[in-house]
């Protein structure tokens, strides 16, 4: 274990195979796991909660106070799950009181170079966020979701299971599960069929989300009945549920469609 000149609050509890580099600081109400590695001059302050075989790069800070007015100095964490990659100067931003108290980044994640996480969003498992994407307060991102470089994306924002954010994206709506998004204004620009793919989804299976996907944004009809029409035409599936859920459950409104 190289602890060479970094400072490791007594108080903090890292795992003793954790390799901290030289410079790095470890604050006091921090918790690190087993095989984890932190290089030289990261700050980890308090309140962060970094699980197994995790990489934090040089000049991250991990678990900053949030960046709202509104935070006291109340207690809360930043979350980062096992084997997740934190690339060169990204902030994670901990959670506040008024919401979830909490900033999640989930397993096998790669957050790459300045990327910034505000408090209290919640990152899903296996999610790519590239160099210098901006993610506001309170937003959700769920597994497998790609978001392309330099995108900036407004607070309480959902971008659903398996989408693509293309780069330099300003994400101003929910962006649903399964889809690409692109353009400005964000864009529905087809389904996400490589990633889809490469996850082990048949070509029957991509071709019922194209068809979900044809209801919402390719027939003409609002919102409402492209989903009634979905739900009496088309078999439950596990994929056309989740899509029903989640536009249903969105509070911002899903992006325009191609072809408005």
């Amino acid at each position: 274990m190289n602890r060479t000149l970094a400072y490791i609050h007594p108080e903090a509890s890292v795992a003793p195979d954790v390799v901290v580099e030289p410079f790095a600081v470890i604050h006091a109400d921090v918790q690190i796991g087993e095989g984890t590695w932190i290089g030289s001059n990261a700050v980890i302050m308090d309140g962060a909660r970094i699980g197994r075989n995790c990489q934090i790069f040089p000049g991250a800070v991990i678990s900053a106070p949030p960046q709202d007015l509104k935070y006291k100095g109340e207690p809360s964490t930043v979350t980062v799950g096992d084997n997740t990659i934190i690339r060169e100067c990204v902030t994670l931003n901990r959670g506040t009181a008024l919401d979830k108290n909490t900033t999640q980044i989930g397993q096998n994640c790669l957050l790459m170079a300045y990327v910034h996480v505000a408090h209290d969003c919640i990152i899903g498992d296996n999610v790519i966020i590239a160099n210098s994407v901006q993610l506001a307060g309170h937003i959700e991102v769920q597994d497998y979701v790609f978001i392309g470089g330099t995108s900036a994306v407004h607070q309480f924002v959902k971008i659903g299971i398996h989408a693509m954010v293309s780069g330099g994206s300003l994400v101003r709506k929910d962006v649903p599960p399964f889809i690409k998004a692109a353009r400005e204004p964000l864009s529905y620009c087809g389904i996400n069929t490589i990633g889809l793919r490469r996850r082990g989804f048949s070509n029957e299976k991509i071709n019922e989300i194209q068809e979900i996907y044809r209801h919402i944004y390719l027939k003409g009809l609002n919102n409402a009945d492209a989903l009634d029409l979905i739900e009496s035409e088309m078999l439950p599936s596990p994929e056309r549920d989740e899509v029903l859920q989640f536009i249903r459950s969105s509070e911002r409104g899903i992006m325009r469609g191609s072809l408005e």
